[in-house]
């Protein structure tokens, strides 16, 4: 299809904030998604489904409420990410919710997931109100077509870019009409911060349901995705931060072995690359191998924490005197702190002192992936719309 055909197909709107058509329409496809097989085999598909259920869509809406009128950004044009399947559906859900028209952008790299959830919007569209099908479009092109990504720039209204440094930055090339705004997702890391100390003092089912959690976290999505934690900080005495980080690793490798989880060859060759190219340029003192699943690296006290992605299930271990420690360490690209072991006021106390240097969310271990509306630091629901002051 030209480009130009579909954009003449999304002209007007007939949407407000919140519709209805809206709201039944993405409630049956998440209904869908929970009720589908393949839920079963990429858990992630359920907590998309969870995000789509009628009661977290009023939630979101009821959280709008205020002195002036809400009404659609307009049309939005989504670029989502390849290697994280599901981000697509958060970001587009969220504006068709607003009321946007939405043009999503799909990679033709996209896995296997895609497909799962597309059938199932497919399905959930053909009992939806006809003007669900007029306003929303998900198509894809490659990359390198840079006319149509020039077309749907300057005829939006909003985009939204996830991906790379790179990624942004070749989009951005792409002009955008004077009133119209754009947000950015660009590389972040992520880290996982234990007091050690509670950590030895906690039950074994406690110390199981972590160690499930940190699973979840990482391996969903091979650990690329922005919120999967990369280094582990560990936060204590050192004694007791050696036996916390042992027994740690221990209950990791026995959730990974139950799950049979397994390593593509080629990926196993480039995670000891990494790790002993790490020791060999004197920043780890220490690898170790548990498997091709698991790989577990001590950095020596000085050495910079590295943000680049080395390969999945490769983690990173430091040890901190304090929490506060942090503060010399965050990087303005870290996004996602999940944490074991702290009460709120610490994290409050912590959160003040980083000062917006690095840091967007803080969660607990196993909900690194769980999307929300305020991503990033941004109030998604808030960017998809804008204010009309009314005045009597």
């Amino acid at each position: 299809m030209p480009v130009e055909v579909l954009l003449g197909g999304l002209r007007g709107g007939g949407l407000t904030v919140g519709d209805e058509r809206v709201r039944g329409f993405l409630a049956a496809f998440g209904k869908r998604l929970l009720r589908s097989a393949s839920a079963r085999r990429h858990p992630e598909l359920g907590s998309l489904g969870f995000f789509l259920r009628p009661s977290e869509l009023t939630r979101t809406l009821d959280s709008l409420n205020g002195e002036h009128v809400r009404v659609p950004r307009g049309l939005v044009f989504h670029i989502p990410p390849a290697n994280v399947d599901t981000v697509f559906v958060y970001s587009w859900a969220l504006s068709a919710l607003m009321g946007n028209r939405n043009v999503v952008r799909l990679s033709p790299r996209a896995g296997a997931v895609v497909g799962v959830i597309l059938e199932a919007l497919h399905e959930a569209s053909t009992e939806a109100d006809p003007i669900v099908g007029e306003t929303q479009r998900i198509v894809t092109y490659d990359r390198l077509d840079e006319e149509v990504t020039a077309a749907l720039s300057a005829a939006c209204d909003l985009r939204v870019v996830w991906g790379g440094d790179r990624t942004v930055l070749d989009v951005r090339r792409h002009p955008l009409a004077p009133h119209a705004r754009e947000l950015d997702f660009p590389d972040r890391s992520s880290f996982a911060v234990v007091r050690a100390a509670a950590w030895l003092c906690a039950e074994r089912a406690v110390r199981v349901n972590v160690a499930e959690g940190f699973v979840n976290d990482a391996y969903w999505f091979d650990q690329a995705a922005c919120s999967s934690p990369r280094t582990v900080f560990w936060v204590g005495a050192e004694q007791d931060c050696d036996a916390a980080r042992a027994d740690f690793i221990d209950h990791v490798a026995r959730v990974l072995d139950r799950r049979g989880w397994g390593v593509e060859p080629g990926m196993a060759v480039e995670k000891r690359v990494a790790t002993y190219g790490l020791a060999a340029d004197g920043v780890a003192e220490s690898v170790e191998f548990r498997g091709n699943a698991l790989a577990n690296v001590t950095l020596v006290e000085e050495a910079a924490v590295p943000r680049r992605w080395l390969g999945a299930g490769t983690f990173v271990h430091c040890r901190l005197g304090g929490l506060a420690e942090l503060g010399a360490v965050v990087e303005r690209r870290d996004q996602t702190m999940t944490h074991f072991g702290f009460g709120r006021e610490e994290l409050e106390e912590l959160a003040r002192g980083l000062g917006g240097r690095g840091v967007d969310r803080m969660v607990p271990v196993g909900s690194a992936l769980s999307f929300g509306r305020v991503w990033d630091g941004v109030d998604l629901p808030v960017e998809f719309t804008r204010l009309v002051s009314v005045v009597r």
